[in-house]
């Protein structure tokens, strides 16, 4: 449980950074693979489930703006202003992660999906191991019959933070690349081998995405 003086913290920093992010995100440049397949899933009123890694939050928070996507963040101090920013972006959030209130977190996605809401995970967080993805994407896709939608963004210019997921924050200007696969679908009451093997596929299709996003950076068009 936080402070409350953590809590004000968080406040702060939120405040902070929103026009900060948003004044970035105007100047950069958008190049688009695979977009057809989030079209066609809005065309036919099919809520995904979005899964990319927790890297790219940053960027990903500005391409999915102001679609009401309920977004899982953890229930420490950095989910606290992560989930404080992304307000200020039009989303919603369900508390918890892997090591606390997962299962909370998931049912609140579950009951968000069920009312037609688009949901998203970063899949290897929140702490990690980077780019190995958790399960809990793929039981939530079971559980509901909903698609999971993979995405992976690269930035031409960029820093990187000295964390454990190498968090990217696009500079000024930058061309950002956005590659998003086909819709993953999951048969629900997966055993566990299943359960396996789906994540499985939704790792390789997020590691697949990644390079194309670089490639199309060394040819945009």
């Amino acid at each position: 449980m936080l402070s409350r003086g953590d809590r004000l913290k968080a406040a702060a920093i939120a405040a902070f950074a929103a026009p900060v992010v948003g004044a970035l995100g105007r100047t950069y440049r958008w190049v688009e693979d695979g977009a057809e397949h989030l079209k066609a899933l809005d065309a036919a009123g099919t809520a995904p489930i979005l899964a990319l890694w927790h890297g790219r939050i940053l960027p990903a928070t500005l391409y999915f703006r102001d679609r009401g996507v309920v977004a899982m963040t953890s229930q420490n101090f950095d989910g606290e202003w992560i989930a404080r920013l992304m307000r200020r972006f039009g989303y919603a959030q369900a508390r918890g992660s892997t090591s606390r209130g997962g299962s909370r977190a998931l049912i609140a996605m579950k009951r968000a999906i069920d009312e037609g809401r688009t949901v998203a995970f970063t899949v290897d967080g929140p702490r990690g191991p980077a780019k190995v993805a958790q399960p809990g994407a793929v039981w939530l896709a079971g559980a509901t019959g909903h698609p999971i939608l993979p995405f992976h963004i690269e930035a031409s210019s960029h820093w990187t933070a000295r964390s454990w997921d190498a968090t990217q924050v696009p500079k000024p200007r930058a061309t950002l690349a956005i590659a998003i696969g086909a819709p993953l679908h999951v048969p629900p009451e997966l055993d566990a081998q299943a359960l396996e093997a789906h994540r499985e596929a939704l790792q390789a299709a997020l590691s697949g995405l990644e390079m194309r996003a670089l490639q199309i950076l060394q040819h945009p068009h």
